[in-house]
């Protein structure tokens, strides 16, 4: 029986996979579409073929960015969890395991490219946001779960404490970047953790979740 070989990617989807790594590391600045095409491995008629310019690239880089993002948390065990309150601190104890290896490994291309295009680049700060917010409503649904059982007097919302989430990961990526230390970023989120459990009155748990970034 011959075995089937997985189909080879496509041109669009070797530049989307080389955008995620290449503005991570350099950013979107300096990452030009020369970089992106050898990367990729593709000609600049490839490049010009599937996208309009450097732009268009990235706003579909975003949205992959979520695409791909999503079906990896959604595969995560958190959401196993009978308790709301315990998904959402194994979804915060996940996110921690995953800070591994360098810097552009484990940080945000959507946080990476809004923090240099929110002000120049609308289309792209546009579809940076709505890549963080969307993840946000995935964790906000939890956290409005886990309100309404251990919480429901809270003078906060499941919007605002899922958008603070994200806020602390991000700024725990830029520490990180600034240092060049992911210890930091650890730190961080750990603090995150505890605030989270203190906010459902719940005794912070060690959780160890051992994936690969």
């Amino acid at each position: 029986m011959t075995s089937l070989k997985p189909p080879r990617p496509s041109a669009r989807t070797k530049l989307l996979d080389a955008a995620l790594r290449i503005i991570r590391e350099k950013g979107f600045s300096a990452t030009s579409v020369d970089d992106l095409c050898a990367a990729a491995g593709v000609t600049k008629g490839a490049f010009f073929h599937h996208f309009k310019s450097k732009d268009d690239l990235a706003v579909a880089a975003a949205d992959y960015w979520s695409t791909l993002t999503g079906g990896f948390f959604a595969a995560a065990g958190y959401h196993t969890h009978a308790d709301p309150v315990d998904r959402v601190l194994g979804y915060i104890a996940f996110r921690r395991a995953i800070i591994q290896g360098p810097v552009p490994q484990f940080t945000c291309l959507a946080g990476t490219m809004v923090q240099e295009t929110y002000d120049s680049h609308p289309a792209i700060r546009d579809a940076c946001a709505r890549s963080i917010t969307e993840h946000a409503a995935r964790v906000e649904a939890d956290i409005a779960q886990a309100m309404a059982i251990h919480q429901p007097k809270a003078d906060w919302t499941a919007r605002s404490l899922a958008l603070h989430t994200q806020a602390v990961l991000q700024g725990a990526f830029i520490l990180a970047k600034a240092t060049g230390d992911r210890a930091i970023a650890v730190d961080c989120v750990n603090h995150l953790y505890r605030y989270v459990a203190g906010l459902f009155a719940c005794e912070p748990k060690v959780e160890e979740t051992n994936v690969s970034p």
